[in-house]
């Protein structure tokens, strides 16, 4: 092989990129699951969902109660938070799709809620959103999110355990997964 070639040279470049990059991910990936943010996470699975008790968009008060006998999608977001803007049309696609089984979708903003309520809008979001700021970090903590990771998304089955807790952007493939697995 000749290695003045310019394509084995690019060629070359491509293996380490593309080596670089599995390393990096698989690096990650170590990390995300040994952080104290991501036990305290897996902590939480298979314990009682927390209660709570937050306004929506309209200002009303809803309660967690009012979703009980139904698997729970709680997704903790805000509008300045990319990967948070980018989940949310699968969660509401998923939404419409599981909506008649007993599925419901949850949206807690820990934001403004004015720009909450613009993004849902905008996007058009048919699920509860509702707004919490300490209340809302409150009610985070209590679903495993001690560290404050955004987006985070807990599944709830229909008797109101915690069964799956995810740090950071969700595939709709992932929770589409979860919630089947519950129904």
């Amino acid at each position: 092989m000749n290695r003045d070639n310019p394509w084995v040279k690019r060629l070359g470049y491509l293996a380490v990129f593309i080596g670089g990059a599995l390393l990096g991910d698989a690096l990650y990936d170590w990390y995300q699951s040994t952080t104290p943010g991501a036990k305290a996470a897996q902590e939480a699975v298979g314990t009682p969902a927390p209660t709570f008790a937050l306004p929506d968009l309209d200002g009303e008060l809803r309660r967690s109660e009012e979703w009980a006998g139904r698997v729970m999608v709680v997704n903790f977001w805000a509008t300045w938070c990319p990967p948070c803007r980018k989940e949310m049309p699968d969660f509401n696609a998923l939404y419409q799709q599981y909506r008649d089984e007993g599925v419901v979708f949850v949206g807690i903003a820990l934001d403004n809620p004015d720009k909450a309520q613009a993004f849902v809008e905008q996007i058009g979001i048919d699920y509860p959103i509702l707004v919490g700021d300490e209340a809302g970090i409150e009610a985070a903590k209590a679903f495993g999110n001690r560290f404050g990771a955004l987006p985070y998304t807990a599944v709830v089955d229909r008797a109101g355990q915690i069964r799956h807790t995810h740090r950071g952007e969700v595939s709709r493939e992932d929770l589409e997964r979860e919630i089947k697995g519950l129904l």
